[in-house]
């Protein structure tokens, strides 16, 4: 079997690229058929494996290419002014990531015509080296405090890097890469 219950798909129907959701499988001797549940769960269809596609995975872009994507269009410039550096107010770290990199020129061409996703920022602790079970936390007011260590797992504070940086420069030798609940790096 190709898919699996909740996979998404896509298929041919009335002439049309239709998006939809496995809901069912049912498999005989010769042939594997899935009932495909589309139009936000309005419609339910049967296809044969053979009738469907994966569908093309999205791009996924960093926040700040997002942003400056998303204000380039308010402000109602095409593919080509976006990319103009020379003359626009595009960030440094725009900049960069735009003008020293083919990929990236073509990542974002494909991101402003075919939609994206943003990347999912990596989490880090920040590790106290006067207590090398204290992290870094947020206080009730908002503030962020070396004072406010924990030593209880469920209460650290996660940062990406910009705002460890952001804090002091010299927090970011501390940062531990956040790991999810299976035991993975959060990237």
């Amino acid at each position: 079997m190709r898919f699996k219950k909740g996979d998404k798909v896509e298929f041919i129907y009335g002439g049309t690229l239709t998006q939809g959701v496995v809901n069912e499988i049912r498999a005989t001797n010769h042939d594997i058929s899935y009932q495909i549940v589309y139009f936000g769960g309005e419609k339910k269809i049967w296809f044969a494996e053979r009738e469907l596609l994966s569908p093309a995975p999205v791009l996924k872009v960093p926040q700040f290419v997002a942003d400056w994507i998303s204000r380039c269009k308010q402000k109602g410039y095409d593919l080509f002014l976006s990319m103009d550096y020379e003359d626009s107010d595009m960030s440094y770290e725009m900049h960069n990531w735009l003008t020293f990199s083919d990929e990236n020129q073509e990542l974002f061409a494909r991101a402003w015509l075919d939609g994206y996703e943003v990347e999912k920022e990596p989490l880090y602790y920040v590790q106290l080296i006067t207590n090398s079970l204290g992290y870094l936390n947020v206080r009730n007011d908002g503030r962020r405090s070396l004072s406010d260590s924990v030593q209880n797992d469920i209460f650290k504070t996660q940062f990406t890097e910009a705002e460890i940086k952001a804090m002091d420069e010299r927090y970011w030798q501390f940062s531990v890469l956040v790991r999810d609940s299976e035991g993975e790096d959060n990237e």
